[in-house]
C-alpha cells in the first residue's frame, strides 16, 4: 500500500519502519524536511540518520503532496493532530481513508496525564467532524507503538479495536492490519466513529498497567 504518515516523533518512525519492513511504500509527512532531518535522536545521531536505514523511505513536506495514498495514518501527539491535519491539502483528504491512531492527553499535572475528550465525545469524532470527506478509522490507540504493527511483540492472542462509519475504509485499515501480522479474528469491529469514545478511555487502565508492570510491552485480550 501507499502509506502518507504524518508524525515524525517515536510513533511515526516506529510504524514507518515497521511499514517499511513489510513492503509499503511511505512517505512521512513534516513542515519542514530539512529541519527535520537534522533533529537529533537519541542512541541514533539524527532524523537523517535514521531515516538513511530504510532505503526507499521519503519524507516530504505537506505542501509537497500530490498523490492520494491507499491510507494517511495520523501518528501526531493527539493535543496537535487537528492542526496537523489541517495542513493537508483538501483534495488529499478528500475520500481517503485515514488511520488515526491519536489520544488526547494532558500531562499538565504530571503523571499519568488525564483525557483532554471523554464521556460524550472523542478524538476520533472530532476529527471526523471537521474532516467530513475523509473516512476516519480510530484504531492502534489502545496499545504501545511497538506492538501497533507488530503483534508478535507480545506472546499469544492479542486484540486490536477499530471504530469507523465506512465499512470500505474499515476493510482497507484490516487490510493493513493483516499484511503487518494481525490476524482478523483478533480485529474487534466496535462500530462507527462514537465508539472512539470507548477505546480513547481505556488509556487510563492501559497507563496504569504500564505504571504496575514497568514497561509497555502487553495489550489486552477480549476473552468471551
Amino acid at each position: 500500500m501507499k502509506i502518507l504518515l504524518i508524525g515524525t516523533g517515536n510513533v511515526g518512525r516506529t510504524l514507518a519502519a515497521r511499514l517499511m519492513e513489510t513492503a509499503h511504500e511511505v512517505k512521512m509527512i513534516t513542515r519542514d524536511p530539512e529541519s527535520t532531518k537534522e533533529r537529533p535522536i537519541k542512541n541514533v545521531g539524527t532524523f537523517k540518520d535514521w531515516m538513511d536505514g530504510y532505503s526507499g523511505l521519503e519524507l516530504i513536506a505537506y505542501t509537497e503532496i500530490s498523490e492520494t495514498p491507499d491510507i494517511i495514518i495520523n501518528a501526531t501527539n493527539g493535543n496537535q493532530s487537528l492542526n496537523a491535519l489541517e495542513m493537508m491539502p483538501a483534495k488529499i483528504m478528500e475520500g481517503s481513508v485515514l488511520l488515526d491512531l491519536s489520544n488526547g492527553l494532558d500531562t499538565s499535572k504530571g503523571m499519568p496525564p488525564s483525557l483532554t475528550v471523554c464521556n460524550d465525545d472523542s478524538l476520533g469524532e472530532q476529527i471526523q467532524r471537521a474532516f467530513p470527506k475523509t473516512y476516519v478509522v480510530k484504531s492502534l490507540n489502545t496499545m504501545n507503538c511497538e506492538i501497533m504493527l507488530d503483534p508478535s511483540k507480545v506472546d499469544g492472542a492479542h486484540d486490536v479495536f477499530m471504530s469507523g462509519n465506512k465499512a470500505d475504509a474499515k476493510s482497507k485499515v484490516k487490510s493493513l492490519l493483516n499484511s503487518t501480522g494481525w490476524k482478523n479474528e483478533n480485529i474487534i469491529d466496535l462500530g462507527d466513529i462514537s465508539t472512539a469514545r470507548g477505546t480513547e478511555m481505556l488509556l487510563p487502565v492501559w497507563l496504569r498497567l504500564w505504571q504496575h508492570f514497568g514497561h509497555a510491552n502487553f495489550n489486552f485480550k477480549i476473552v468471551k
